[in-house]
């Protein structure tokens, strides 16, 4: 398998694509892509997600490993993989506003060309100004980010279904 056939497909119009109905169109992706893209998960899982105390954090990583425990329940590996990709978002999110308080981390705009994809794209990263707040809401939200990835079914079902989807 060619490592270009595992990257997440931007192109698919996610607006009218329901995954559940197509699952071969779904690609894993690197690390948290598409997690704002693929339904129905998204409109299931975001209304979740949470991060501003560590008691939000902690409600929230709960009710989305919930999610994960049921899509588990139902053998429904993209819905485990997007409710993994959102407790991994939990983490970076959270981290990110641990380390930049306003959350950005970058000098200036995101490029036109580049909206919807991470990276600095030829800006320089802000120095940090941390919150501890931020901090233990990432703590939380990695603790059950860890729990999903390594569960043993979630591993089997990717694995599975990356021999038969690529």
């Amino acid at each position: 398998m060619k490592a270009d056939e595992r990257k997440f497909n931007y192109d698919l119009n996610y607006k009218e694509l329901d995954l559940r109905q197509q699952p071969e169109l779904y690609r894993v992706g690197k690390g948290e892509q598409g997690v704002l893209l693929v339904q129905p998960y998204k409109s299931e899982i975001l209304p979740h997600w949470r991060f501003k105390t560590p008691e939000i954090a902690r409600q929230s990583s709960e009710k989305i490993y919930e999610l994960f425990l049921n899509y588990k329940k139902n053998d429904d590996f993209i819905g485990m993989d997007m409710a993994r990709k959102f407790l991994q978002m939990g983490v970076t999110r959270s981290r990110r506003y641990a380390n930049h308080r306003t959350g950005q981390k970058y000098d200036g705009p995101v490029p036109d060309d580049k909206k919807g994809r991470s990276g600095s794209h030829g800006r320089d990263q802000l120095p940090l100004d941390t919150d501890p707040i931020k901090a233990e809401s990432a703590a939380i939200f990695r603790e059950k980010y860890l729990q999903a990835r390594e569960d043993p079914d979630y591993k089997r079902l990717r694995k599975e279904w990356q021999e038969k989807y690529g």
